[in-house]
């Protein structure tokens, strides 16, 4: 696949919530036109759905889907993944391009399971839906240059992307970036909780709390683009007087493990998309 043209096909194999995310990117940055999405799964009232929203074709056939298309993003669950390549092994143009969200699978078993060796392999995160995610991705030594950038366009269509030329990024993707989401909710609801249960309306918590997150990041950010190279504990410094308010909560977290605590959480993450990636339905993050 060159790069994309209003004669190209995109098939999304897997119409779920980040397949949603892409395809808004892709229109609202113009990569593609809605008569070059493609959608395909077994359910069609959530086909139907995506064609009422963002008058792209759907398909309950993946293999039709994906014989039409010069690109096919593959946006299934895991544990869907051997079912969804038998399907569409043989069926792929030559040419296509295959473009993989699944976590932890890895280029080898993707390529081997379409007998199909142009591969590029993905982790986005939840903010793509609204075109401020970050993309980790990689690719087969099949993938030629025109390719590559193609690929470079598609990803970057909704948010940042990064291109790592190593794969084993990509589970490290998953429990940093791709699961951080997850994090970063759970601490925003945290907070919350503490602010109602010191007497605040729930509303205004949840105002105090986004708000303070967002001017954090990007006060940080700003600092970035400026060329600085402070290290976050001196951001965190400037707010943290000598026995003052900060000074005292941020004894608190260190003594109940709080770094501890999410650094065990992104490594138990980091080792389940390796498991996927081996084939493991199950995860004791005890074991770990």
């Amino acid at each position: 696949m060159n790069r994309p043209t209003n004669e190209s096909k995109i098939a999304f194999i897997g119409p779920g919530v980040m397949a949603e995310a892409m395809i808004k990117g892709l229109l609202a940055q113009q990569v593609f036109p809605p008569e070059a999405i493609l959608a395909a799964g077994p359910r069609r009232e959530r086909l139907e759905k995506l064609q009422q929203r963002y008058q792209i074709a759907g398909y309950t056939d993946n293999a039709l889907a994906a014989r039409l298309a010069d690109a096919v993003i593959l946006s299934i669950k895991p544990q869907r993944l051997d079912e969804v390549l038998h399907d569409l092994r043989g069926v792929l143009r030559p040419s296509a391009l295959v473009l993989s969200i699944v976590a932890g699978a890895r280029i080898e078993k993707i390529a081997s399971g379409l007998g199909h060796d142009i591969i590029v392999r993905a982790m986005p995160n939840t903010p793509a839906q609204i075109g401020e995610g970050i993309t980790v991705w990689t690719d087969s030594p099949a993938v030629d240059e025109s390719q590559r950038e193609a690929a470079a366009r598609i990803l970057g269509a909704f948010g940042e992307q990064i291109y790592m030329e190593d794969e084993d990024y990509l589970d490290m993707a998953t429990a940093l970036s791709g699961t951080g989401p997850a994090y970063v909710f759970l601490f925003m609801e945290a907070l919350v909780d503490a602010g109602v249960h010191m007497g605040f309306p729930r509303r205004v918590a949840e105002k105090l709390v986004a708000q303070t997150l967002r001017g954090s990041v990007d006060y940080y950010l700003r600092h970035m683009d400026n060329g600085s190279t402070l290290h976050l504990a001196h951001l965190r410094n400037q707010v943290t007087s000598p026995a003052g308010t900060s000074a005292a909560a941020l004894y608190y977290l260190e003594k109940a493990g709080f770094r501890t605590a999410l650094s065990r959480a992104v490594w138990a993450a980091y080792e389940r998309s390796r498991d996927l990636g081996r084939g493991r339905k199950t995860h004791d993050p005890e074991a770990s």
